[in-house]
């Protein structure tokens, strides 16, 4: 049996349906495989619920949390999801800036994070099988541990934004080597904090730099954002498709992410194709996960931002054609979504009735 934890979770803000009852989430601690302690933000199914789906785990990015599926202002997917029957776990892995900051790459959330969440969640429930939605560098990550074969009990999963073949717009591929050379070598982490308080001169020579070339809004973690993940003014959303508390409290949803991850990134975007830093035996973690048949028997569907500027929508494009390549049909699917970008998929406004009715049937098929 595996150790956990559990604690209510009181700040975390849901919103659901109207004639639903959004149950009272908990937190449950478990420890990844080294050790470090790690949390679910748990979210029961509604008690109102007509049928049991079972399960689903959701992987935020790099550098956030699992709150950050929990915009102020709209419905939330965690709260339509526990409506439509479904028992929602919601991951703090290594990257959250809700635990101890600790170095690491998607190496080490593939093979110490990944196996014992979905053992945790399946010991909890008493289930086989659950399904997932992941997102951007989670969404890798979480790949990288199937492709290895560590996650054979999920069943489905709805992959955000990062699949297989992480490619990005071409001045971000540009810029992420220069970054690489010119500011990596004097700094051990990239924190868009920095735009609200910039502790030493190398995080000071980076804020100047994002307030020399950001000028597309007021909210300076907003800005540093947009410069660290990808490029665009802004890059992580369409500022049309937040309301101002939203992009206000987007302030407090980002912290630092260490220099190792975006190296590794690099690595990916010049392979055009997710690759391990070798940090693990190749039994344990593959070098490559794009080259040769996965042989997985899960359902994938790859889902993007028509106007995504973080990684290209052609990348998920490409990772259902190969999926599918090797299915012997379209059993694998690829979607994107008009007028959307990065994150604004699920902390959009409007995202309750463009964007969560998708994710949800998906997950319920």
């Amino acid at each position: 049996m595996i150790e956990t934890r559990t604690a209510t979770a009181p700040e975390i803000r849901l919103r659901a349906a109207p004639g639903y009852t959004v149950p009272e989430p908990e937190t449950v601690w478990f420890k990844a495989l080294d050790g470090h302690w790690l949390n679910f933000k748990h979210l029961p199914p509604a008690p109102e619920r007509a049928v049991d789906r079972g399960p689903v785990i959701l992987v935020h990015g790099a550098g956030v949390r699992a709150n950050l599926l929990c915009p102020p202002t709209t419905l939330t997917l965690p709260a339509m999801l526990s409506a439509a029957g479904f028992d929602v776990w919601m991951l703090n892995w290594r990257s959250s800036i809700d635990l101890r900051p600790i170095e690491w790459n998607l190496d080490d959330a593939a093979v110490l994070d990944y196996p014992v969440a979905v053992e945790v969640i399946l010991q909890q429930t008493k289930r086989d099988t659950l399904k997932a939605f992941i997102h951007c560098q989670g969404s890798c990550s979480f790949l990288m541990s199937m492709v290895a074969g560590k996650l054979p009990q999920v069943s489905t999963v709805v992959a955000n934004s990062s699949g297989l073949h992480p490619l990005v717009p071409w001045p971000a591929r540009i810029k992420l080597p220069i970054a690489m050379f010119a500011l990596a070598p004097f700094v051990d982490w990239f924190d868009p904090q920095y735009g609200l308080y910039a502790p030493r001169f190398w995080p000071k020579v980076m804020d100047w730099i994002v307030r020399s070339f950001h000028h597309e809004c007021s909210n300076a973690v907003c800005k540093h954002a947009s410069f660290v993940y990808g490029f665009g003014f802004p890059t992580m959303w369409n500022h049309d498709n937040l309301d101002d508390e939203t992009h206000e409290w987007l302030k407090g949803e980002f912290g630092a992410v260490p220099v190792k991850v975006f190296r590794q990134i690099a690595r990916c975007v010049a392979k055009g194709r997710l690759v391990s830093m070798g940090d693990y035996p190749e039994e344990v973690l593959p070098r490559e996960f794009a080259e040769r048949n996965p042989e997985l028997d899960t359902t994938f569907h790859l889902i993007t931002g028509a106007d995504n500027r973080t990684f290209r929508p052609a990348a998920m494009k490409k990772t259902a054609w190969f999926l599918n390549s090797f299915s012997g049909s379209d059993r694998h699917s690829f979607h994107e979504f008009p007028g959307y970008g990065h994150m604004d998929i699920f902390v959009g406004k409007n995202a309750h009735n463009d964007v969560y009715p998708y994710i949800i049937a998906k997950l319920s098929e």
